[in-house]
């Protein structure tokens, strides 16, 4: 009996340490642990019981009139109290399924979406280059008439813009008086400003700029990348989740309704409670791309 009775306290108390390394939250992986508790708490009368030559009863038998102790009363308890363990168990076993299922399917979501990126960063950087703006103004010189006045190339040129650039935050301010009149070559133009500040603290918020200006100006390859660039900067910052669904409508507007999808449910999975004003934007997403 003691042989026994010493191994289901080592079944119970291995057993008591799995929901805590499952990481469950569920009332059911509750309840299990308060079962687990009650389960110790009758070993624990047990081992007293026994060690005053007694015995004991399980659960809700506890209150009743103690038989006399006996090898046979001793080891039909030991039986009840290894037959409730194996119960737990077979509990146990099946919640850690279901983590596992759930983890497993955040994984392939993850990997389904960067590699949805990684395809789309291929495409861009195989992106024909756009044409010169205009020709170098050295060369414009040589277009002035033959009979052209002497004096003429002594007439100063006009003055040339002025080089100095603006702070990180007063570029942010203006970039962001553009965005809202809907200038968007001109918000493009502030966050790529910021973004020369690199250790600045406002380059988080030149990034997510850039993204919202490119988005504006329906260039959705390049507003996608930024998108993806000002999450990947920081994935709990205040952007992060305008980010992804900026990073969703880019990606349906190019037709990739499969990774906007899939950003929309890495969205779901890392913030479970998104911000209030974002829920009808977060629902727009999903309708556009016609997630399931």
């Amino acid at each position: 009996m003691t042989r026994t009775f010493l191994a289901a306290c080592a079944v119970l108390l291995s057993l008591a340490a799995v929901p805590a390394q499952a990481q469950l939250d569920s009332r059911e992986a509750i309840q299990l642990q308060n079962q687990i508790a009650e389960l110790r708490r009758d070993v624990m009368g047990l081992r007293d019981q026994i060690s005053r030559g007694g015995s004991s009863t399980l659960g809700s038998n506890r209150n009743a009139p103690a038989p006399v102790a006996s090898n046979s009363g001793n080891g039909d308890i030991s039986a009840a109290l290894l037959d409730r363990i194996a119960q737990l168990e077979d509990q146990v076993r099946r919640l850690q399924g279901r983590v596992d299922e759930v983890d497993n399917a955040r994984q392939r979501q993850g990997d389904d979406l960067k590699k949805d990126l990684d395809d789309l960063n291929f495409k861009l950087g195989n992106a024909p280059a756009a044409a010169p703006a205009a020709a170098p103004a050295a060369n414009l010189q040589s277009a002035k008439p033959l009979n052209a006045p002497a004096s003429t190339a002594a007439v100063p040129t006009a003055a040339a813009p002025s080089t100095a650039r603006r702070t990180p935050e007063l570029a942010m301010q203006e970039g962001n008086a553009a965005l809202a009149r809907r200038d968007y070559s001109a918000a493009e133009a502030a966050a790529k400003e910021v973004l020369a500040f690199p250790k600045s603290p406002r380059a988080y918020d030149g990034q997510f700029l850039l993204a919202q200006a490119q988005a504006g100006k329906k260039d959705f390859q390049g507003a996608a990348v930024a998108y993806d660039d000002t999450y990947n900067k920081s994935r709990t910052g205040a952007h992060a989740q305008d980010a992804l669904v900026g990073l969703a409508n880019s990606l349906t507007a190019l037709n990739e309704k499969r990774a906007a999808c899939a950003t929309l449910d890495k969205l779901r999975a890392e913030f479970p409670t998104p911000r209030a004003d974002l829920k009808d934007s977060i629902a727009g997403a999903r309708s556009k791309a016609a997630c399931h």
